[in-house]
């Protein structure tokens, strides 16, 4: 792991943890553990590398999404998020999803499980539970499926060390939360941006935390991601060969503000075509969200959050909370979704 480097009460860079050991299941965990503790109560954020996630495989996924996005409006609205009904599946275009109200400058396309018309979650019209809208691009099916697949089992791995980290067993969170995890999978292409006249600075993605407990991100090579330390935004560029891992709403109220969901942003300032590809690692949707008892406890003041929210009154399921998000990122679906 590198060490974390702490200015002024906050962070000055985001640390990197080797999870050889907690992947393959040879070695001490306990020393991966306490390194994704420390990561977590400082910063939110930290680097995995040796997550055993196939290299080829991520290189598919990417080169098959520039294929996507390179193609014309029109075509690109043949999977639009409209034809994914309460599923909330498909693509949208630049503008379409909203931050704190305000229109991102990304365009994307949503996944999740596929799951059948005959699975117990789709008879019971229960949303974001369907299947996916893919696009007829060769192999671009079988590709994210693939992946969804590599980052479930990386997640369901992660949150063992995570439970680890916090004194529990490993399997804390998949016997209460997670056995059945809600994944979400998001592929985002961030155009060049012509920045206005004024100087006034355009986002990618405005500030926000994470909803549930666990994001694992692959970025492309071209940066624009930025971690809130304090009243200071610290750039996390990509590492060839890493993920950027970071903690959600739902893990910060579980550990009673022990470990912080982390405000986030994206800029493009490259002068091309960024890709991100973030997978969201979840409580199941029907599950109660519930603080875990520990022995240290930081409790979350109203006003200390982005939002000024505070997630530690929040009561019910994981559902009930994704989908009050829901609402004010795609207004426009709000009556299909909800």
């Amino acid at each position: 792991m590198t060490s974390l480097q702490v200015v002024d009460g906050g962070f000055s860079q985001v640390p990197i943890i080797d999870i050889k050991a907690l992947v393959s299941g040879n070695g001490d965990r306990s020393i991966i553990a306490s390194q994704i503790g420390q990561a977590c109560r400082d910063c939110g954020f930290f680097y995995i590398i040796g997550h055993g996630v196939d290299e080829e495989l991520q290189q598919r996924l990417e080169h098959l999404s520039r294929e996507f996005f390179a193609q014309d409006l029109e075509t690109k609205l043949k999977i639009r998020m409209a034809l994914g009904g309460k599923a909330w599946r498909g693509y949208f275009p630049v503008g379409g999803e909203l931050t704190s109200g305000k229109p991102d400058l990304k365009e994307g396309i949503y996944f999740g499980a596929e799951l059948g018309a005959d699975h117990p979650q789709v008879l019971a019209n229960t949303p974001m539970h369907g299947a996916n809208l893919f696009p007829p691009i060769p192999l671009f099916r079988e590709t994210v499926l693939d992946y969804i697949a590599a980052m479930t089992d990386l997640g369901h791995k992660l949150m063992a060390g995570i439970a680890l980290s916090l004194g529990l067993e490993a399997s804390y969170f998949a016997d209460r939360y997670t056995c059945d995890p809600l994944t979400l999978f998001r592929i985002f292409n961030y155009p060049p941006d012509a920045a206005p006249s004024d100087g006034t600075p355009r986002w990618g993605v405005g500030e926000h935390t994470d909803y549930g407990v666990l994001t694992i991100l692959k970025q492309d090579n071209l940066g624009g991601l930025q971690v809130k330390s304090q009243s200071r935004w610290i750039a996390a560029p990509p590492i060839p060969g890493s993920f950027v891992c970071n903690i959600g709403d739902m893990l910060d109220r579980m550990t009673g503000g022990l470990y912080k969901s982390t405000p986030h942003r994206v800029q493009n300032q490259a002068g091309s075509h960024r890709l991100s590809f973030p997978f969201f690692f979840d409580p199941n949707f029907d599950v109660e969200v519930k603080p875990i008892e520990l022995a240290r406890v930081v409790n979350e003041e109203i006003g200390d959050r982005w939002d000024n929210a505070n997630i530690h009154d929040f009561r019910g399921t994981y559902g009930d909370y994704v989908l009050s998000k829901v609402s004010k990122v795609f207004p426009e679906l709000r009556r299909s979704v909800l």
